[in-house]
């Protein structure tokens, strides 16, 4: 199994990326947001959830989502995680998750944990104008999150931007790849998916090497 990191900015296009790159592989990929690994709140009461920090690292469940990640690179079914946005709680769900010839993951701290990043083959950075990102984040958060202009400006200034700062930026020196102008930028989107196919077909005759060396092996010492 292939792993593919995206990491950015929120609102730099790190989902729309992946979604892309799915799209033009002809393999079997799963794309994974690490978003659905939000630590479990549901024991405090609401506006205590609406208070947390989402943007900062020590937010994100690291150990479960690896726990997932190193199952499905070892051949074992997953369940799909998820959360809920407008109440700040997890939302798991009981879709299966069987193992796929690639997996995206993609989050604004997908290279934070040096345990995940050690699982890819491929890293790659979203270097987004962050007034883009902004202007992308409040049409998404409005339209899917059902947020209000002044709840987004009061994130914005409060986590978004100090973490962006000083974790987010800094990811870029992490990356083996660096995406301009977002997720649907072509040329980024076939350089991927070329080096992808390619190393899925290497793999493949590794395997199949290995494969007709062993029966030989074994007609040998018969």
């Amino acid at each position: 199994m292939i792993i593919v990191g995206i990491c950015g900015a929120s609102g730099s296009g790190k989902s729309t990326l992946a979604r892309e790159i799915r799209g033009s592989l002809t393999c079997n990929a799963v794309i994974i947001g690490q978003d659905c690994y939000y630590k479990n709140h549901a024991h405090l009461p609401f506006e205590e959830r609406a208070r947390i920090n989402y943007d900062e690292p020590a937010v994100f469940d690291y150990d479960e989502m690896l726990r997932d990640v190193e199952a499905l690179a070892a051949g074992w079914p997953i369940t799909r995680k998820g959360y809920d946005y407008a109440n700040h709680m997890r939302a798991d769900t009981d879709e299966r998750i069987d193992p796929p010839d690639v997996l995206i993951l993609e989050g604004i701290h997908m290279f934070h944990d040096p345990r995940m990043t050690r699982l890819m083959s491929l890293k790659v950075y979203m270097h987004v104008d962050k007034d883009i990102c902004l202007l992308r984040r409040i049409k998404r958060d409005i339209r899917a999150r059902g947020r209000s202009i002044e709840n987004i400006s009061e994130q914005y200034l409060a986590t978004v931007k100090p973490m962006y700062e000083q974790y987010i930026s800094k990811y870029i020196d992490d990356a083996d790849f660096a995406v301009m102008r977002g997720g649907k930028n072509r040329m980024a989107i076939d350089a991927i998916s070329a080096y992808i196919s390619a190393k899925l077909l290497a793999e493949k005759f590794e395997r199949d090497a290995e494969e007709t060396a062993l029966e030989e092996e074994t007609i040998d010492q018969r």
